[in-house]
């Protein structure tokens, strides 16, 4: 799930003042169980910019422009006249938006990560969508988001009794984590496998080949 959160309201206020009449998308997956723009936070997210609102949506999936084609069309009128859309999902649902509507959107929303939902408001990053995963290797736990370094071969000198410096060593090295999982599963072999520094140009062809 991608993980967001909502912006201040001194911050929504600031980009929304020079516009007069807005219309506001919410977002029916991942921002709805984050409770950053569900039904009820566009509904309060309305009656904090009162008059100025000429209309809301809720999408199920603002990323998705087929999605989008379905769930505003029958807003086509009153997305005419709107001067902004106020998009209360992640990043990427904020393009999309901008995208099928041609309008001006404005994010009301903070793109965390990719994560871990344990609980409501409890969420862990989990992913980088870095074009390359190694969870095969790793046990299933990933190196490049868990460790703050994001080594690739194994603990560094900062590592004491299981523990990271990063943090005054109150988390767990990742490393060691992943060293313990994978003699778990027999396959320790993994464990000093080489892998060579990342090639960060196969994010950009992977972002190519979708567009």
């Amino acid at each position: 799930m991608i993980i967001t959160k909502q912006k201040s309201e001194e911050k929504i206020k600031e980009m929304t003042e020079p516009f007069k009449k807005l219309f506001i998308v919410g977002c029916g997956t991942c921002s709805t169980s984050c409770q950053t723009g569900g039904e009820k936070e566009v509904a309060e997210m309305v009656e904090k910019l009162g008059n100025r609102v000429i209309g809301s949506a809720m999408v199920e999936e603002p990323c998705d422009l087929r999605i989008n084609r379905r769930d505003l069309k029958p807003h086509r009128e009153t997305l005419k006249e709107a001067d902004a859309i106020l998009v209360m999902s992640c990043g990427s649902g904020v393009q999309t938006v901008g995208e099928y509507t041609g309008k001006i959107v404005l994010p009301a929303l903070d793109t965390l990560f990719i994560g871990e939902t344990e609980r409501i408001g409890k969420f862990y990053d989990r992913c980088k969508a870095c074009a390359e995963c190694i969870l095969d290797e790793t046990g299933g736990i990933c190196p490049i988001t868990r460790c703050p370094k994001s080594l690739l071969n194994g603990p560094c000198g900062g590592q004491v009794e299981g523990k990271c410096e990063v943090g005054e060593y109150k988390n767990d090295c990742i490393w060691v984590l992943i060293y313990e999982k994978l003699k778990e599963q027999d396959r320790l072999d993994l464990f000093t496998t080489f892998r060579p520094p990342r090639d960060n140009s196969k994010k950009v062809l992977t972002t190519e080949l979708i567009f």
